[in-house]
């Protein structure tokens, strides 16, 4: 028996307690005894029991008490009860309450030793649960979004003000922003955190297969259903469904993925019976919703139902100012789980990398960061070092900024100025090697009007 683990046995008879307590230790059990309800809730202050053995009828603080008290304070405790005095009434009053099991004298010590080992899995599983769901909170707080940028601080405000609330939320973004990290971390620091988060690529699974993923089905639906099956929906009941890549599902898939939201209920496929849902959901797409409906590849109503609060990701290119940081959260990450030793990136290097295009957005960055530090020796990154499309070797390409087209939604000029401007100052600083009054001259400024701007635009120096 694992040592860690303790049991408290309470029996206000002493020849009782004393002989299953001799009983347990002598099976490897650790067991603690009380003689009183009152004892035992003194100890319970002082310790904490993965099983409680008490007796129901106690003078005092009864049996039934403690059960009630110890499962308002610490759920994961695991209570048997014993007594003399059966009956189904107090049997099913201390089920109702929570009690693990329930015994009755002369005690069959064979059956109380399997009850007790039920009961310690049972709690190993609830804590190894909990720790795990510790970990995944702590895994997507929004401090491990790394961002400071205006755009990034944007989301963060966004983020903040939905995270209570169980509104439907479409989040919007190229491939490789980090749609699906925005979700759980939404997911796992809202009201429905200690519940399931289920994530689908809806463009990921063949369109004859994603009805049954989705809704689930009955055995003998279709060839080759020869089992039931719960749908992804199902899966989330209560907690949070994250449906990826939304666009790509199909027109017939998209009405009844409609009637689900509308409904709150799933009919499983070959079934005639519903089943109601309380399902948070969170989707997203890399492609323009509004111009899918005005082609008709996607229902207006759906997007309206799906589209109540929108976020959108920037790229990095519209978070250069980032990229610096994330280059070291991805640099320190790799070098922990690889166990090496620090490696850092140079200034220059920085440079090269905040100049690039990165069509791949973080998940690109990521990549390039952890192939960098895999094929290069020394602890000190170079320009030289990165791959020739992003350090400007052989086979480099130029970045050439996007230009933006003006549209019926406006464009976000300030915005678009505030790029176009770090984008040349960082070319400036490139090109003069980081020495501020020529790249000043370059751009035909004064030098303390470019440190103001760096400043300003959060360019690294």
């Amino acid at each position: 028996m694992n040592p860690t683990f303790q049991i408290l046995l309470i029996d206000d008879d002493a020849g009782n307690r004393e002989a299953i307590r001799m009983l347990l230790a002598n099976s490897g059990f650790q067991v603690f005894s009380a003689a009183s309800g009152e004892e035992a809730m003194a100890l319970l202050q002082k310790s904490r029991f993965e099983v409680i053995l008490t007796d129901l009828f106690l003078p005092g603080i009864s049996g039934m008490d403690i059960l009630k008290q110890v499962k308002e304070k610490d759920p994961a405790s695991s209570v048997i009860l014993i007594t003399g005095k059966a009956s189904a009434e107090t049997a099913v009053e201390a089920m109702k309450s929570g009690a693990f099991d329930y015994l009755t004298k002369p005690l069959n010590f064979e059956r109380l030793k399997v009850l007790i080992d039920k009961a310690l899995e049972k709690t190993r599983l609830l804590n190894e649960n909990l720790y795990l769901r510790q970990q995944l909170r702590g895994k997507y707080r929004f401090d491990r979004i790394i961002g400071n940028s205006r755009a990034m601080q944007q989301v963060f405000s966004r983020m903040e003000k939905i995270v209570g609330t169980d509104s439907t939320i479409l989040i919007l973004g190229d491939s490789g922003t980090g749609k699906e990290l925005v979700a759980k971390a939404i997911h796992f620091n809202g009201n429905r955190k200690d519940q399931p988060f289920v994530a689908i690529n809806c463009g990921a699974i063949p369109a004859e297969l994603l009805e049954s993923e989705l809704f689930g089905h009955v055995k003998g639906a279709f060839t080759g259903a020869v089992a039931e099956k719960k749908g992804k929906f199902e899966q989330a009941n209560r907690g949070t469904i994250f449906l990826d890549e939304i666009a790509t599902m199909p027109l017939h898939l998209q009405m009844k993925l409609l009637r689900v939201l509308q409904e709150q209920e799933v009919e499983k496929i070959g079934d005639n019976k519903t089943i109601q849902l309380d399902v948070r959901v969170i989707s997203a797409t890399n492609a323009n919703l509004e111009e899918a409906v005005r082609k008709g590849t996607f229902r207006e109503d759906l997007y309206y139902r799906l589209n109540v609060i929108p976020i959108r990701l920037p790229g990095l290119k519209e978070r250069r100012e980032d990229i610096a940081l994330l280059v070291r959260h991805f640099a320190q990450k790799i070098c922990q789980e690889s166990g090496r030793s620090s490696v850092a990136f140079s200034n220059e290097a920085l440079r090269a990398m905040e100049g690039y295009a990165w069509p791949g957005n973080v998940r690109e960055l990521e990549n390039v960061v952890e192939r960098t530090i895999t094929l290069t020796d020394g602890d000190m990154i170079q320009r030289d070092d990165l791959p020739p499309d992003i350090g400007g070797g052989e086979g480099a390409r130029e970045y050439v900024a996007p230009r933006p087209k003006l549209t019926d939604q406006g464009v976000n000029l300030p915005g678009i100025v505030a790029d176009l401007e770090r984008e040349l100052i960082i070319a400036s600083l490139q090109h003069t090697k980081g020495i501020k009054a020529r790249a000043a001259g370059l751009l035909n400024i004064k030098r303390t009007t470019l440190v103001e701007k760096i400043k300003r635009l959060g360019i690294e120096a």
